[in-house]
């Protein structure tokens, strides 16, 4: 797929390193000192040499990283009287001890000002379920504090499936919610690879549990599907929804871990949440024993509506692949085969595994496991063409991605690494014909409108205000999913914040020398068409945040934002 290197731009738009600064017009004096920081965000003043073992901690993701935004509650209203209509009487908070504002009058004085005139929600469903709390709440809060519903406009709000109910919440906290199947599964799996004659424990019957996994399967056809990666942090269902109409055909929620969607968690129960124009969507999860998966995939497909599930043989982070899962399944190989077969037998819909080449460089065993994972109950492999030591400082195999490909057949295998254009698809369906298709990660969180060049077979040189249009439409989806008021607010502004450092990284095609851009080539700083298009380009999180307050008005007092990816992967 082509080495890495500098990024060829037209001799006019590039910069030498100290004029930078004066191409970023709307960059202020303090904020100077941060664009010419380099990569690990030491100033030039500061740069020593690092050890090998510095320089591997400095790989992957921001650890030290603090909140962006804390909401006070003491200036904040109550819950009770947000949604309050006006024929409503002023309900009696049953808290006790609720730290919150009960004063309607009062909270409307101390409110920071709107961001907007214009609610999107109440424009787009006639309420606003953020009520009073909403940031561009004048266009539906009357002059009494109530909440306006325009009926005329009035929308079902229900885009958004797989909610995590109140009643399911409590029964996996307290541990009544019944896992006699999935239990019961896996001791009858022990039995018949053991060749005991132990029985089974509870009211569940071998007979049971052989029609189990004998049930029919749904079947999804992965031909030619272009399809949106698993994004830790930045593939949330806002983005997605943008990536599902620039063409993405499938698309999977971010990783959850499945220890914390047995306790209830409502952050990780968030990842399950799927769009209506979701129309193929899976959940990807994470665990080190198959007692966590099968009891996981038990309750989602008792639980939620999704197509399929996918199971994370690739996630490289230090943590998770000590802990066994992840990669560190990949050298637990009874462990792994325990959790593929007990998980897609619990299910009706598909059970797939994402995997990398292997754990290091020079041992790659994914095309020894491929023909396996068909054998244990997978209906499809992804590879990613790269081994956890590498993470993404190396070009993806697609030699490596083939040889898969031919060892798992008849298993249908997707193909994922470095496809950032139509040229790097076409190529990858050259080099390894025998995929199913392409699966795209870092490629939509630079470009999201792949997906369009690659169905109409071109090269879109989009304009910059095309870009922030985009980006004005993610503003109103993160603030229809994360709500309108402060929280939310700062919520889709954190989003935001994460996908700008990727997206910062997309060169526009009008100012390459030979186009198109490779994922792993370095651009020279460089000055854009117009001053948006310069904007987008800078490598600065405090020109992301300026960009953000385009859409979300002015950061919060004390504001601060370190990205969680350490996005400038290049060789």
């Amino acid at each position: 797929m082509g080495e890495a290197g500098i990024c060829k731009i037209k001799s006019e738009f590039v910069l030498p390193e100290q004029s930078r600064q004066l191409a970023l017009e709307c960059v202020s004096e303090k904020d100077k000192l941060k664009l010419t920081e380099d990569e690990n965000g030491a100033p030039p003043e500061k740069k020593q040499k690092l050890s090998k073992s510095q320089k591997k901690k400095l790989r992957g993701q921001n650890k030290s990283r603090g909140p962006t935004f804390r909401c006070s509650r003491e200036t904040e209203l109550c819950n009770t009287l947000v949604d309050l209509g006006i024929d409503d009487e002023i309900p009696k908070c049953e808290r006790k001890n609720c730290q919150f504002l009960h004063d309607i009058e009062e909270y409307l004085k101390i409110k920071p000002q709107d961001i907007g005139e214009t609610c999107y929600n109440y424009e787009t469903f006639g309420k606003c379920s953020r009520g009073l709390a909403c940031r561009f709440g004048s266009s539906h809060i009357t002059p009494e504090g109530r909440n306006k519903v325009n009926l005329e406009k009035s929308v079902e709000r229900s885009q958004t499936k797989n909610q995590l109910t109140h009643d399911l919440q409590i029964s996996l906290r307290k541990r009544t919610y019944n896992f006699d199947f999935a239990e019961s599964l896996i001791k009858y799996n022990d039995k018949q690879n053991k060749k005991t004659d132990a029985k089974t424990s509870g009211a569940i019957t071998d007979e049971d549990l052989i029609k189990l996994i004998q049930r029919e399967k749904k079947k999804i056809d992965w031909r030619d599907k272009l399809v949106l990666s698993p994004l830790t942090t930045v593939g949330n269902l806002p983005f997605r929804r943008i990536c599902k109409e620039f063409g993405a055909d499938v698309t999977c929620g971010e990783m959850a871990m499945c220890s914390s969607l047995l306790q209830g968690a409502p952050q990780e129960w968030a990842l399950v949440k799927r769009h209506s124009t979701e129309n193929i969507f899976g959940v990807q999860l994470c665990a080190n024993n198959p007692h966590l998966l099968t009891r996981c995939g038990q309750v989602l497909q008792q639980e939620a509506d999704i197509d399929f599930i996918d199971l994370n043989l690739g996630c490289p982070i230090e943590l998770v692949y000590k802990e066994g899962g992840g990669c560190g399944l990949l050298r637990r190989q009874r462990v792994l085969e325990s959790c593929i077969k007990n998980l897609s037998q619990i299910l009706t819909i598909p059970m797939t595994v994402k995997t990398r080449t292997g754990v290091y460089n020079n041992e790659k065993l994914a095309h020894v496991l491929a023909p396996k994972f068909k054998e244990w109950g997978a209906s499809l492999v992804t590879i990613h063409g790269r081994s956890r030591e590498q993470r993404y400082t190396r070009s993806a195999d697609w030699d490596y991605i083939r040889q898969v490909g031919q060892a798992a057949s008849p298993l249908p295998v997707l193909g994922n690494g470095d496809v950032l254009s139509y040229e790097d698809y076409k190529i990858a369906r050259e080099t390894c014909p025998e995929l199913a298709g392409i699966m795209i990660g870092r490629g939509a969180l630079i470009k999201p409108w792949i997906f369009t060049e690659i169905k109409e077979q071109k090269l879109w040189d989009i304009s910059s205000s095309e870009r922030f249009d985009v980006l004005k439409k993610y503003a109103n989806y993160g603030l229809e999913h994360w709500g309108s008021d402060n929280k939310g607010v700062e919520n889709t502004r954190r989003f935001m914040l994460e996908w700008l450092s990727f997206l910062h990284r997309y060169v526009p095609v009008g100012l390459l020398e030979q186009p198109p851009q490779k994922i792993n080539e370095r651009p020279p700083f460089y000055k854009g068409r117009d001053d948006l298009e310069t904007l987008m380009a800078s490598t600065s999180a405090s020109d992301w945040v300026k960009i953000s307050e385009m859409l979300l008005g002015p950061v919060p007092e004390n504001f601060q934002f370190l990205p969680k990816h350490k996005a400038n992967s290049y060789k």
